[in-house]
């Protein structure tokens, strides 16, 4: 029995999109990492605050420097 999909058009493409890539013909895909998005005081619409990990929502929110934290999946710049 086959391995179905693993060695079907799938399979295909993905090794097409590998070597365009070694050929410098596609851009690798970005890495996603989680954002922390809020408002403060100074800016109360939703915006950036920074990557999780450098930042602590719960510690900006505790501090009381932030409001309205969440934390979604953003591509870096």
């Amino acid at each position: 029995m086959g391995k179905g999909y693993a060695e079907g058009p799938a399979a295909e493409e993905a090794e097409r999109r590998l070597e365009e890539l070694a050929a410098g013909g596609i851009e690798p895909a970005q890495r996603e990492r989680p954002a922390v998005y809020g408002s403060t005081d100074e800016r109360p619409e939703r915006h950036f605050l920074g990557w999780l990990g450098e930042v602590d929502p719960d510690e900006l929110f505790d501090s009381g420097a932030a409001y309205g934290l969440t934390v979604v999946r953003r591509t870096e710049d």
